[in-house]
């Protein structure tokens, strides 16, 4: 079936190669040049022995986001815990523009931190918050802290406090297990969905987060199906002759778009999740695949070779004729909405590889992200500020994510084996 599914096909033999289940850790591969020097001075502690340093759990938060870099502690001068402490002219000298601190302390059973953000260079306290805790929740509590720090400073939502879904595997030849992963946004707290004799492909969240679609090859052929995050409880959408494939969440939750190939050739489809009714977006002697819905959700943008090479499209859901989106190059493929709907990221072969691309939709200009030779399966952030994908370490398959603007990238490789499939959840409250 031409080059889309020759590709489609050569992801699937990848994620069939050996993989483990791992807890993701954080590389940085790049750093932003141009980034806002802060300071998160580690939280005193009232007597209190916790299991997780607060304040490094920021820092670290912050410095992957690529909007601020961290002052390494062995550099500060003092550690004030609020900001009665604080000696401004000290954290000036240090070129330092913004400053964290906090207190941390046990009441009965719960943590109370309490954390203040600084404006050094106008002496200025912006944001005062005390969080309650359990003390099995304090990475969240620190992601929380994160979250306002970030939106106090640039106006943008924090996006720290969500989740990823990823897809792993372990053994070798005819016993492999496929599991479905969900993680913290920082790779930690990560436990199994789903384990399975046979593959599981594109994992894709909910709007209200509770859920996750996705292919299994459970059964000896492909199917869609959508399953509570927290119970577990699922049930089929599809499973016909062919493809299925590529689930795609409407914004109201209502709906999934999909590719199947139930008439012949992959065509977009849409399923109502409640009624399981089926409506044909597109007609024609081509492959059509890999939808996803416009923020407004009367749109879809699709990946079709009508024009000889994998492109995107955009489909009006209301009729009319399907519009191109993309132009620079010969490989378009798997495009995303920015949460805004004012640009796509995408897969855009280039001279480098295949790489991760952005591509504002009022000029088509197009702008590589990626420094990876080989990414594939984009996510992005519910802010808008990064793009998570799979790509190749070595010999390894693992998780790459790159800032919006291409200034800074991480990579979360697992401790063995390798990782696919990364799906970024929306906000969770």
């Amino acid at each position: 079936m031409r080059v889309l599914l020759t590709s489609w096909l050569a992801a699937l033999v990848l994620l069939c190669a050996p993989l483990a289940q791992a807890e993701l850790t954080i590389d940085i591969t790049r750093g932003n040049e141009q980034a806002t020097p802060i300071a998160v001075v580690p939280f005193a502690e009232d007597g209190t022995d916790l299991p997780q340093d607060i304040a490094q759990i920021v820092a670290d938060d912050l410095r992957r986001s690529g909007y601020f870099t961290p002052l390494a502690r062995q550099d500060m001068f003092a550690q004030p815990a609020s900001s009665d402490d604080v000696t401004y002219g000290d954290w000036k000298a240090l070129d330092t523009r913004y400053l964290v601190v906090g207190r941390v302390s046990q009441e009965g059973g719960n943590v109370s931190i309490r954390y203040e953000l600084m404006d050094v260079s106008g002496e200025s306290r912006m944001l005062g918050e005390t969080v309650t805790t359990r003390p099995d929740q304090l990475r969240a509590a620190a992601h929380h802290v994160s979250d306002q720090v970030f939106e106090a400073i640039t106006d943008i939502r924090g996006a720290f406090s969500t989740r990823i879904a990823y897809v792993t595997s372990e053994g070798v030849g005819d016993n492999i297990q496929y599991r479905l992963m969900v993680a913290d946004a920082d790779g930690h707290n990560s436990h199994q969905a789903l384990t399975s004799n046979e593959p599981i492909m594109s994992p894709a969240w909910s709007p209200d987060g509770n859920k996750l679609a996705y292919v299994s090859f459970e059964g000896g052929r492909p199917g869609i199906y959508v399953q509570e995050v927290s119970s577990g409880r699922r049930v089929k959408l599809t499973s016909f002759e062919g493809l299925n494939s590529a689930p795609s969440w409407s914004p109201d939750g209502r709906k999934l778009a999909l590719a199947l190939s139930r008439d012949g050739q992959p065509e977009i489809y849409t399923i109502d999740i409640a009624s399981q009714e089926l409506t044909r977006i597109t007609r024609n002697p081509s492959i059509e695949t890999e939808p996803s819905w416009a923020p407004d959700g009367q749109s879809l943008i699709y990946t079709s070779d009508r024009s000889g090479g994998p492109q995107i499209y955009r489909q009006a859901l209301n009729g009319g004729s399907a519009e191109r989106l993309t132009y620079t190059g010969n490989y378009n493929a798997r495009a995303r909405f920015a949460p805004d709907g004012e640009a796509i990221f995408l897969i855009h072969k280039g001279n480098n590889g295949y790489q991760v691309a952005r591509q504002d939709l009022d000029n088509g200009r197009l702008v590589e992200l990626s420094d990876a030779r080989q990414a594939e399966s984009p996510s992005v952030a519910p802010n808008g500020t990064m793009v998570i994908f799979a790509t190749q370490q070595g010999s390894r398959g693992v998780l790459g994510a790159v800032s919006a603007d291409g200034r800074a990238s991480f990579r979360l490789p697992a401790a063995q084996g390798d990782v696919r499939e990364p799906a970024w959840s929306p906000f969770l409250n």
